[in-house]
């Protein structure tokens, strides 16, 4: 196993815009794929210096493009996550919103919805009705409207309105 630095990433290649097999995969939380700059450790142990311009979300099955056609591949890594299911597509959307109206980062699988392990949240989601499993699974939620990611948003700037 290598511990020394061999890459510098400079850029990412969005997933399902390149092909061919990855020099290695790193493996990180959602939490850990908001960036700009970090010293990164795939799987083999190989360090890779993650250098962007500017911070951004990397996502599952992206590629950190180190250059000279060396790609290293990024998945999401596996987390405790709620799963939400409900009977019906509405009943999906009310909930969707709710969890929307919290600003949590949810990620949307067509008839079941994905947020982190929250045992106030699930009980909320419970109690409107909805079915929810506690899983381990990678957690790769929406970007947001406003680029940020799915990471939140400041309520700075002129948003103004109550969560009551």
């Amino acid at each position: 196993m290598t511990t020394e630095i061999r890459d510098r990433a400079a850029s990412v290649r969005p997933a399902g815009s390149w092909t061919g097999a990855a020099a290695d995969t790193v493996e990180l939380a959602y939490d850990e794929r908001h960036r700009r700059r970090v010293m990164l450790t795939c799987l083999s142990g190989r360090k890779v210096l993650l250098d962007l311009a500017e911070a951004q979300v990397l996502g599952h099955g992206d590629a950190l493009d180190a250059g000279g056609g060396v790609l290293i591949e990024v998945r999401a890594a596996p987390e405790r996550l709620a799963e939400i299911a409900c009977a019906d597509p509405t009943e999906l959307v009310r909930v969707a919103w709710h969890l929307g109206n919290r600003h949590l980062p949810t990620q949307i699988l067509g008839d079941r919805l994905r947020i982190r392990e929250d045992h106030v949240i699930v009980d909320m989601v419970r109690g409107l009705g909805a079915e929810v499993t506690l899983i381990e699974a990678p957690f790769d939620p929406e970007g947001g409207a406003y680029g940020n990611g799915g990471g939140g948003h400041s309520h700075h700037g002129g948003h103004h309105h109550s969560h009551a």
